[in-house]
């Protein structure tokens, strides 16, 4: 069922990811009235999947989050289609670890921009957007390392925690003017977990989650979907936990 009898244009960063992948199919499956921008940087499989299924309804945008002009530039393109920008999902991101005393500069700056700051010029392009309808839902993807930050995150968990801050900051600025901002921290994602984790480590991790599990990406979709839909109108500033119980 659609949440939205107008069409509206969706964008979501990160989406050759599998939970951007996810995402973007959720809003295309539920919205059939409404368009998708996937923004890439590299990768494109999944991306071009959804364009071949869903012809003239998903676009694959080239974005650089952390790059002011790109973002610049993918608003254009949306502007062009018609439909306003009404949904931002910045799900973009990535880590780098290690322990703080032997952290390179680089990797503590390459982590914060590509987390923070990249979250920052998204919801600045998307609010200015958004301001002139009066209408919008930004959800950003952060992470519950932003709640509970593990040894060797240091950068990465405190990227995060900026993005939770800076979604309940924005969520104050925005409220009058229909717009919400709210945020969601997954623990580990089914088919996204870390690179080079062992088999003994992933049967670990899932044996000190209560539902003996990981979240699907699907999960996680739906309540995105449900952030960016109508019936979550005086949801903003929230931060949803979903760890299946871990903490």
């Amino acid at each position: 069922m659609s949440s939205t009898a107008a069409a509206r244009s969706i964008l979501v960063t990160g989406a050759n990811g599998v939970l951007g992948h996810a995402i973007a199919r959720i809003f295309l499956e539920r919205e059939p009235e409404s368009l998708v921008f996937m923004g890439t940087r590299s990768g494109r499989d999944r991306v071009e999947a959804l364009i071949s299924e869903y012809p003239g309804r998903a676009f694959a945008v080239a974005l650089e989050v952390t790059s002011a002009e790109d973002w610049s530039q993918v608003l254009t393109q949306i502007e062009q289609h018609g439909a306003p920008l009404a949904v931002l999902v910045n799900n973009a991101g990535f880590h780098d670890d290690a322990l703080l005393a032997t952290m390179s500069a680089d990797q503590w700056t390459s982590v914060i921009a590509g987390n923070l700051n990249s979250v920052f010029l998204g919801c600045q392009t998307a609010v200015n957007a958004m301001m002139r309808h009066r209408f919008g839902r930004i959800v950003n993807i952060a992470s519950l390392s932003a709640l509970h930050g593990p040894a060797g995150q240091t950068n990465y968990a405190a990227a995060k925690a900026g993005v939770l801050g800076l979604t309940q900051s924005l969520a104050k600025e925005t409220a009058r003017m229909g717009i919400t901002v709210n945020a969601i921290a997954p623990a580990h994602i089914e088919g996204a977990l870390p690179a080079g984790w062992a088999e003994e480590q992933i049967k670990a991790a899932r044996l000190q989650t209560p539902m003996r599990r990981f979240a699907r990406p699907e999960e996680i979709a739906a309540v995105v979907f449900f952030l960016a839909s109508a019936d979550a109108s005086y949801i903003t500033g929230a931060t949803l936990k979903m760890d299946g119980g871990l903490v």
